[in-house]
């Protein structure tokens, strides 16, 4: 008898430890933000870009994953106005760029959250631009309700080469950095 008990006891107690209990948290897309700079060797542009959907998934406190929706059809630019505005946002969009007609999203889910301190994670996920998906890592700063990363994107990954010198010979000061950088402010 006393072994049965042990053994109810023990099936318990894995059958407790086995399920997680995860929490998933939603991404206040109209509180958060994605601002984007671009350079070049004459200077840079800057802009924002639209969250479509977002979520951060614990176990308990902990982070453990996430995924996330930009909407491609919102790049705006912000340090030009009028027609250069314009010029630029549609080239943004065109298919020497983004190809938003044809890739209207762009996707970001966590494969792994690895917890540095209390409020710091290392990502490592797989970005999707454009159709195509690398691996890309970053830091994560959490709170309570909130989270800030910074991202370098090599655009050449994801097919995107006009005006790259890694790509093109001869264009001097025409020359477009291959990495643009992300600013991410989520609430939640």
């Amino acid at each position: 008898m006393k072994n049965i008990k042990i053994a109810a006891v023990l099936v318990l107690a894995i059958s407790f430890f086995s399920f997680t209990i995860l929490k998933e948290k939603q991404v206040d897309v109209e509180a958060s933000k994605i601002s984007w700079i671009g350079k070049k060797v004459t200077g840079s542009h800057e802009g924002t870009i639209n969250l479509e959907s977002g979520v951060l998934k614990f176990d308990g406190n902990k982070l453990v994953g996430g995924n996330f929706v930009i909407d491609m059809t919102t790049i705006n630019v912000t340090d030009l106005s009028g027609k250069g505005k314009a010029n630029l946002e549609g080239h943004l969009k065109s298919d020497d760029f983004f190809g938003v007609e044809k890739h209207k999203k762009a996707t970001f889910e966590i494969t792994n959250a690895g917890k540095l301190n209390d409020k710091t994670y290392e990502i490592n996920g797989d970005l999707t631009i454009k159709g195509i998906t690398k691996t890309t890592s970053f830091t994560m700063f959490l709170e309570s309700n909130s989270a800030k990363a910074k991202l370098t994107i090599d655009r050449t990954k994801f097919d995107i080469k006009y005006g790259s010198a890694s790509f093109i010979d001869n264009l001097k000061d025409k020359a477009i950095s291959d990495d643009f950088e992300l600013d991410v402010k989520l609430s939640f």
